[in-house]
């Protein structure tokens, strides 16, 4: 299962009864992407919860793809976005924190902890392959994003 297939709605069952529409749990799920990427019933909302979910429309689904937004743009961009987070020195804690407050979106303490030591076993295996090749460059790229990652 992909990281972003932990990505849940937050407040999903009140937002469903708001738009008048079912409304799944999960953040990437089609339904909600289309939901987000049409914009239909956001007037429904409140400011607060509109401009999250605009905020999150905005920042992940932009992207010129003709498959928009099924095309893997969105999840790469959250991805990219936590491992952000993870390079400032945030815990898995403070990374559901803040996307939770960012864009009304949560996954679970451990889902985000799993999610870093599978990005850090990767890098490992980046940096073990590029060392193989004699590809010190790379090496270099893969120890740096490993020791961001590790804290």
């Amino acid at each position: 299962m992909a990281f972003t297939d932990k990505i849940y709605v937050k407040n999903h069952r009140q937002l469903a009864s708001q738009l008048e529409t079912n409304l799944p749990k999960g953040a990437f799920t089609g339904a909600t992407l289309d939901m987000l990427f049409t914009g239909d019933g956001l007037s429904k909302l409140d400011s607060t919860t509109r401009d999250r979910i605009l905020d999150f429309a905005e920042d992940f689904l932009d992207c010129d793809c003709q498959a928009n937004p099924y095309c893997g743009c969105p999840e790469r961009k959250f991805i990219r976005y936590v491992l952000e987070l993870r390079a400032q020195g945030l815990g898995p804690q403070a990374i559901v924190d803040v996307m939770s407050d960012d864009y009304m979106v949560y996954a679970y303490t451990g889902d985000v902890r799993s999610f870093l030591d599978d990005a850090v076993r990767q890098l490992e295996a980046v940096e073990t392959l590029a060392d193989v090749e004699g590809n010190d460059e790379m090496s270099g790229k893969a120890r740096r994003a490993k020791r961001e990652l590790s804290g």
